[in-house]
């Protein structure tokens, strides 16, 4: 088991009015599943991915990943953690402007203090493994939209990490470059990588191999695609 999350919840409060985002969330998360998390703007899928990154804390439950508890992280052993194990890939890339595609993906190994000769074999293997590789001095301006979601998938999987997160990764993308991205990440979940999705295309959704549908902050179902 890679990941559970016992009687998660998420709730925001203000002065006057309490939101609850998530209520009462059990998950299961095997090791090498590739999972896609479905549901209307609200549903609270975003804040669903959010705690799994560890980018947003519950207010009560458990998060277990492998054999550590996340809820009794600190901050900087959360930060340690994300460095570590977790792959981000966001809708709007995410790519520094100033930096060329290989020094963006570089980036997610200068934090580790990694030397530099490893490095630089591990950036290499990445960009050919997405197909980046003949634009590694292009700056993202210089590229296009799949180009550059090509490019945060390598920086997403250089550091090998645990898991991916892939929120909204084709949600910027025309139709092919959306499906090239698919196939892309359905390749590394046949190489070993778990991988959890948030997508709003039934379609894509129906390529990973586990679908979660929310619902007012609730798992509503969770089914296994034939695939």
């Amino acid at each position: 088991m890679l990941i559970h999350l016992s009687h998660i919840q998420r709730l925001y409060r203000s002065d006057e009015v309490e939101t609850t985002a998530l209520q009462d969330i059990d998950l299961q998360i095997q090791l090498g599943e590739f999972v896609a998390i479905m549901g209307p703007s609200g549903c609270g899928k975003s804040t669903l991915l959010n705690i799994l990154g560890t980018i947003d804390r519950p207010s009560a439950g458990s998060y277990r990943f492998a054999d550590q508890e996340l809820t009794a992280m600190n901050e900087a052993e959360l930060a340690r953690f994300r460095r570590e194990n977790l792959g981000y890939v966001f809708q709007s890339f995410n790519l520094i402007d100033e930096l060329t595609v290989e020094d963006n993906i570089d980036l997610a190994l200068v934090y580790r203090g990694m030397p530099k000769a490893e490095r630089r074999r591990r950036v290499t293997e990445a960009m050919d493994r997405v197909g980046i590789a003949h634009r590694a001095r292009h700056y993202p301006s210089q590229l296009s939209g799949g180009q550059q979601q090509r490019a945060a998938i390598a920086r997403a999987i250089v550091g090998e990490p645990s898991l991916i997160l892939a929120d909204e990764p084709t949600g910027n993308l025309d139709t092919e470059n959306g499906a090239q991205v698919m196939e892309m990440l359905q390749g590394l979940n046949d190489e070993g990588a778990t991988i959890i999705m948030v997508t709003h295309s039934p379609s894509h959704a129906d390529l990973a191999r586990r679908r979660i549908d929310m619902l007012d902050g609730q798992v509503i179902v969770s089914v296994r695609n034939a695939i």
